[in-house]
């Protein structure tokens, strides 16, 4: 099982996306200040996550979420976050 998911920050309320095979271990290692994108945006919540069978959907939406502003906001709007 492959997750895209979106962690928002209480320091400054920045959202991050990313997609893994283990939501539970890269959450953790976020939480420890592991991942240099989010380690100076401690606290971080988890806020949204997705399951995908395959890598390969996962990080298409990953990218497509990232990179259209559409998708994005109507992604953000559904789940009522930052919007």
């Amino acid at each position: 099982m492959w997750y895209f998911y979106i962690l928002q920050s209480s320091k400054d309320d920045k959202l991050y996306y990313g997609s893994t095979n283990n939501l539970k271990r890269r959450f953790n290692e976020h939480l420890q200040g592991k991942v240099l994108s989010t380690k100076s945006r401690l606290p971080i919540n988890l806020v949204y996550y997705e399951a995908y069978l395959d890598e390969k959907n996962a990080r298409k939406r990953e990218r497509t979420i990232k990179s259209s502003r559409s998708s994005r906001y109507a992604l953000l709007k559904r789940i009522n976050i930052g919007v």
